[in-house]
């Protein structure tokens, strides 16, 4: 089990011919252009099953954090404006995607308690944007199948026992142990960035470690727990709010309380409609 694991390891190594911002190798095998097209075709997607708001103070609100922080955004990373939509549900979720494309669920509204923190939100959003985290996903998935496809050919030649027991073995190994921690380092970078972001876009930046404060005690509220961290593909609570707090002096010096925005939260958010 660990030979696959290994090669694959080794065919990322191999393909990571770039650094994101904070220095880490990156693996991309996508264009672009493909991923402009993938990203503005899942949005198009997006807006057709899911129900748009139209309360215009929540929109105001969502466009004014957005448009704060998006033109702090290179020009090297999207041309032209962004498309800012937000949905009616009550997910606590919101994200964005290459192309430009920036989506915000009413329920994350009833975690982020002022501009500051759907500032983070949206900064930690697009953050994964300006770290192209889709394209090394997605090329992680590639490398993926191709090293299953390897593993699999490789071990109908052998005189393996349990043929079947293994590659399910291989498959978790390689969940676990390669895409779950690439991913967790696609998170926490995204954090980082998006601190930085909301610093520089005006935004209180330790608004970010009191964002995940709330997410702690939503999770801690809803009963439910979160997965142990290496099971999950997102870092834990904790981790998040260590890391942040470790990262907010380098963020201040981003951070000019003259340059805030006045985005003002609606009092009251609406349940979705039914």
């Amino acid at each position: 089990m660990k030979l696959p694991l290994i090669l694959l390891s080794a065919l990322i190594a191999l393909t990571a011919c770039t650094s994101s911002s904070t220095g880490r190798k990156q693996v991309m095998l996508f264009s672009d252009a493909e991923l402009d097209k993938m990203g503005a075709a899942s949005f198009e997607e997006m807006k057709k099953k899911t129900p748009i708001s139209t309360n215009k103070a929540i929109n105001d609100f969502v466009q004014c954090v957005a448009k704060s922080i998006t033109k702090n955004v290179a020009k090297s990373v999207h041309q032209g404006d962004w498309e800012v939509v937000v949905f009616d549900s009550a997910q606590v979720n919101a994200f964005a995607l290459p192309s430009g494309k920036i989506g915000v669920y009413t329920g994350i509204l009833n975690v982020t308690e002022n501009q500051d923190q759907l500032g983070a939100i949206i900064g930690h959003e697009v953050g994964h944007v300006i770290e192209h985290h889709s394209n090394e996903r997605l090329s992680a998935n590639k490398l993926q199948s191709m090293g299953m496809a390897a593993a699999t050919a490789a071990v109908s030649l052998a005189n393996v026992e349990n043929k079947n027991l293994w590659m399910a073995g291989l498959g978790l190994g390689l969940q676990y142990g390669v895409i779950m921690p690439y991913s967790r380092a696609h998170e926490s970078e995204a954090d980082i960035v998006g601190q930085d972001l909301m610093a520089r876009s005006g935004f209180e930046p330790s608004a970010s470690i009191k964002l995940w404060q709330n997410m702690a005690k939503l999770s801690e509220g809803s009963g439910q727990g979160a997965p142990a961290e290496f099971m999950s593909t997102h870092p834990s609570n904790k981790t998040r709010i260590n890391q942040l707090t470790e990262h907010l002096p380098s963020s201040m010096t981003f951070y000019q309380a003259g340059n805030r925005p006045n985005c003002q939260k609606p009092k009251i958010i609406p349940a979705p409609k039914a």
